[in-house]
């Protein structure tokens, strides 16, 4: 993730909220169809996350609720092979509009989690791929899948700062279907790479064509202008600012801070480190007590490391019209 994407999901959370990182996939039967259809399904299979987990919030409430969510989706299992699915920072709970009240969740329920879940994406497959391979393929997910698809809630909540949170986040979508250090060997012809399987839990080598492996990294590539972070609930970014006011209200009705909840923390200068720090002020002059004008910077070891004449010279400043 760039740093503006860091940046965009520091300002996409709200203070008081616990948020959770969650897992939703799809079964192997169904990976060949996402492949083959993946500019037409990949938007609505991000909004299917959404729908779901706004049902269940307010299935366990018992009252509707909307719920934030930082969706990011992936197409790349460890292996390197086609396998969608959404990585969810999602919050744990949701926004009561009408009562403007926030409901805290402590759990989510996998059983209905997971039922939920395959509704949803079955649903939607049938009514965006309009086919008898896809109604076959739908029917028989609902016959061999009875308890549902997999998904996954992290143990534990995800970093309570924003801006661990952001950059916690950023390895969903920054990470290539096979890192370098993964890969062992290439003798013109066979690639060697080794991944950790999700059914063995155990380390393991695979040995392809230099052709089958290049295959398995571009089918990874999105669409140009495709956005794989997107914003929903109260974390859209079009509605955040009125949201934000909402939400501060909503919380002041609960008793107490839940533990854990994210905490805003306020981007200090150097200033105001220095400050927090040491407890002076470094621009006033110990002296005439009054403020001094930053020129230059000079430290024991590295020397000059900032000089207000340089970058006057360079032309870091725009002329002033008086």
């Amino acid at each position: 993730m760039s740093l503006p994407g860091v940046a965009q999901v520091s300002k996409t959370l709200h203070e008081g909220v616990i948020y959770r990182h969650i897992v939703l996939t799809v079964p192997a039967v169904l990976r060949t169809s996402f492949y083959r259809n993946a500019q037409v399904l990949l938007s609505p299979f991000m909004q299917c996350g959404v729908h779901c987990l706004d049902d269940v919030f307010s299935r366990l409430s018992g009252r509707p609720l909307t719920g934030g969510y930082t969706v990011v989706v992936q197409t790349h299992g460890r292996n390197g092979q086609y396998n969608p699915h959404l990585h969810i920072i999602a919050t744990s709970g949701g926004l009561d509009k009408q009562a403007n009240e926030w409901m805290h969740l402590d759990y989510l329920p996998y059983p209905m989690l997971r039922k939920k879940w395959q509704w949803y994406v079955l649903t939607m497959l049938r009514h965006t791929v309009k086919t008898k391979e896809m109604d076959r393929l739908v029917d028989l997910c609902y016959t061999r899948y009875q308890n549902g698809f997999v998904t996954n809630v992290q143990k534990g909540d995800v970093p309570s700062r924003y801006e661990s949170l952001a950059r916690y986040l950023a390895k969903y979508v920054v990470s290539p279907p096979i890192s370098l250090r993964r890969l062992d060997g290439y003798d013109g012809q066979r690639v060697i790479y080794h991944y950790r399987s999700h059914k063995s839990e155990r380390v393991e080598r695979e040995t392809v064509e230099v052709y089958t492996f290049i295959g398995r990294m571009i089918q990874h590539v999105f669409a140009k202008g495709f956005k794989r972070i997107r914003y929903y609930g109260v974390q859209a970014t079009k509605t955040f600012a009125k949201m934000k006011s909402l939400m501060r209200e909503a919380l002041s009705k609960i008793k107490g801070v839940v533990r854990g909840a994210v905490k805003i923390i306020a981007r200090l200068t150097y200033r105001q480190r220095y400050h927090q720090s040491s407890g002076r002020d470094p621009l006033i002059c110990p002296h005439c007590h009054h403020e001094m004008g930053l020129w230059k910077i000079w430290h024991p070891k590295y020397g000059v490391v900032y000089d207000e004449l340089e970058a006057i010279n360079k032309g870091k400043y725009g002329s002033r019209r008086e």
